[in-house]
């Protein structure tokens, strides 16, 4: 008999993939989530998660009593109670590390993106206002120092394209690397001191939340860069805006934001903030990949062997 299998996206390619090993059921089936827990939750053994659907915690695990593994296809696993999951013997695992070329790209064109402010750039030309005077100077990116906060599988990627531009490369993590050849500072404030760029690629949660505050703005200063493709939570947003309002930190690049999709006014308003929505991982390689990785997850969860990126 074949395990029941939760989808909360489609996907043709997964799907003729997946049906051959189980049943599949999906969420787009049902007018809403109660409703379709309640109807299959008691046979479903799996879920497939794509982020769509809700949080994932104990009203969901006690109407799936069978659930054996939630496979997330993206790398952060922040709308699952993995404590809850733990405690019930549930299995959770992401697609850590797949996009993480894609993230990285994304990052050095932010870094380079408000370093040479690009988007004031393009603003200058559509307005016209290049017909009346010259834009401002900025800084050289290349040779400069750049300090990464989390140097897992994305900070690495880009720690090694920063190299391309001979930039010194710091970071800060739980703990030194000593595998690689980059300069560990031993607190976030001491590696904002350090650098003139500073990119955050860690993951959030309550040991990172507001990391990133104002002390730490004013720490990378007045010609200083942050950059931001962990998750929003990290920075402390009100600090931010009144670091660049008032001038103690350059200039920011954000593509993930607290409270996404919804921006504050007081960030529109900000010259030197470059904004973008979430899509640093959104590349069609970096999608199949992630629903490629989560479906061989699910299939070695219930081939009885180990999974290959489990999220704790």
């Amino acid at each position: 008999m074949k395990s029941e299998i939760l989808m909360t996206a489609r996907n043709p390619r997964i799907e003729v993939r997946l049906a051959q090993r189980f049943k599949l059921h999906f969420l787009s089936d049902y007018a809403h989530r109660t409703e379709c827990l309640a109807t299959i939750g008691q046979r479903i053994s799996g879920i497939f998660y794509a982020n769509i659907g809700g949080r994932i915690g104990e009203s969901v695990f006690e109407r799936c009593p069978k659930l054996e593994i939630v496979s997330v296809i993206s790398s952060g696993v922040d709308y699952i109670d993995l404590v809850a999951a733990s405690d019930r013997g549930i299995v959770v695992t992401n697609a850590g590390g797949v996009n993480a070329v894609d993230v990285a790209e994304f990052a050095i064109a932010l870094l380079i993106g408000a370093g040479r402010n690009i988007s004031g750039g393009v603003y200058h030309a559509r307005s016209g206002q290049w017909q009346e005077r010259r834009i401002g100077l900025t800084r050289r990116v290349s040779g400069r120092p750049l300090g990464i906060l989390g140097l897992g599988q994305v900070g690495l990627q880009i720690a090694r394209r920063a190299e391309a531009f001979d930039m010194p490369v710091f970071y800060h993590n739980r703990q030194p690397r000593k595998d690689l050849p980059y300069t560990y500072a031993e607190s976030l404030p001491d590696l904002a001191r350090q650098v003139d760029y500073l990119i955050i690629a860690a993951p959030g949660g309550d040991e990172t939340h507001h990391l990133v505050d104002r002390p730490i703005m004013d720490a990378l200063g007045p010609e200083g860069v942050l950059i931001n493709v962990g998750r929003g939570s990290i920075v402390d947003t009100p600090a931010l805006v009144s670091a660049l309002c008032e001038g103690t930190l350059g200039s920011a690049a954000l593509d993930v934001l607290e409270g996404e999709p919804v921006v504050p006014s007081s960030l529109l308003a900000l010259p030197n903030l470059l904004l973008t929505p979430h899509m640093a991982s959104m590349t069609k390689d970096a999608l199949r990949a992630a629903y490629d990785r989560a479906a061989d997850n699910m299939e070695a969860h219930f081939a009885g062997e180990r999974v290959l990126t489990p999220a704790v």
